[in-house]
């Protein structure tokens, strides 16, 4: 009996996970389309790379700094002025991204304050950051779904694997080991526990990644626009709560809310990864200029600090 009551709660778990996957089926290719339109217009924005490392595009000159080796130095704009100058060349190395999409129940959620559910637009700002990325040269994967690829058709890999996924996904990225220089872009609502949270983006940081995370979040779940008797139902199965005058819990919940973000932004920065909100009544073009800001962003001193100390007569100036 056990053994088939097991069976039948596998089933039924099954059967939700297609259901998800036909809903979401249904909206990708809009969500493909508008990506394409996002990404298209941050690529036109862009202007190279803009990092520095091993390349054959002049990018800036810098100060030279003590301990650097001496033919790093560029003596022609040098002999201009009274401090040694580097000529730093724009990062052209690439290395690889992984996305983490939420696809958790709780992402699903839209009010009526924007026509955007948190799942649609998570979606569209990874399929367009992944389109610049990939535009740029770079390579993208999914943990436990798609290895890193270049490939130009790397939207509609990315929806391809996510619809074809069965297995229920959790909030939060499973541990796994990027390779050096790599770096982990966490889309989420991020309503877990912050000591799950802790957890994850500490293996991920142990690891040697560097990372990203983005909460989105509904407007409604910040204003909390409710009074009245209002039933709030948990979406992952935590059952409900009614409130016979929703707006006498505005103030309280406003500082939850508070607490929460700012307890994953102290972990965040703890771990080194930026950390960034997005509203789904905001337009995504804004974020995906800040994170395309944000990725290898310290790869450059990372690398210098990784590099052998030279020997020899002219290894310092």
């Amino acid at each position: 009996m056990a053994e088939l009551r097991q069976a039948d709660s596998e089933q039924e778990a099954l059967h939700a996970a297609v259901g998800k996957s036909r809903k979401l089926a249904a909206r990708v290719p809009r969500l493909i389309l508008e990506a394409r339109r996002v990404a298209s217009t941050v690529i036109h924005g862009l202007h190279g790379r803009r990092r520095a490392g091993a390349g054959e595009n002049f990018w800036q000159y810098r100060r030279f700094v003590n301990g650097e080796p001496s033919h790093n130095v560029d003596w022609r704009r040098s002999a201009r002025d009274d401090h040694l100058y580097v000529r730093e060349r724009e990062w052209e190395a690439s290395h690889s991204i992984w996305f983490w999409v939420d696809r958790s129940p709780s992402m699903d959620f839209n009010s009526h304050l924007t026509e955007w559910s948190k799942l649609d637009r998570a979606l569209v700002v990874s399929f367009a950051l992944a389109e610049v990325l990939v535009q740029g040269g770079e390579r993208v994967g999914i943990p436990e779904l798609m290895r890193p690829t270049s490939n130009r058709n790397v939207i509609e890999k990315m929806a391809q694997v996510m619809l074809h996924d069965a297995s229920e996904r959790l909030s939060l990225p499973p541990n796994f080991a990027p390779a050096p220089f790599s770096e982990v872009v966490l889309v989420s609502d991020l309503w877990s526990p912050i000591a799950d949270f802790r957890r994850t983006i500490g293996q991920l940081a142990a690891n040697g990644a560097r990372g990203h995370v983005v909460q989105i979040v509904d407007p409604a779940e910040e204003s909390f626009p409710y009074s009245g008797r209002v039933e709030f139902v948990e979406s992952e199965g935590f059952g409900s709560i009614t409130a016979g005058r929703a707006e006498l819990w505005r103030g309280d919940y406003q500082a939850l809310v508070a607490n929460h973000r700012a307890a994953l932004r102290a972990e965040s920065e703890h771990f080194g990864w930026t950390f960034t909100v997005h509203r789904t009544d905001r337009g995504p073009t804004e974020l995906l200029f800040a994170i395309h800001g944000q990725l290898g962003a310290g790869a450059h001193t990372l690398l210098r600090s990784r590099q052998p100390a030279r020997s020899g007569p002219d290894a310092h100036a």
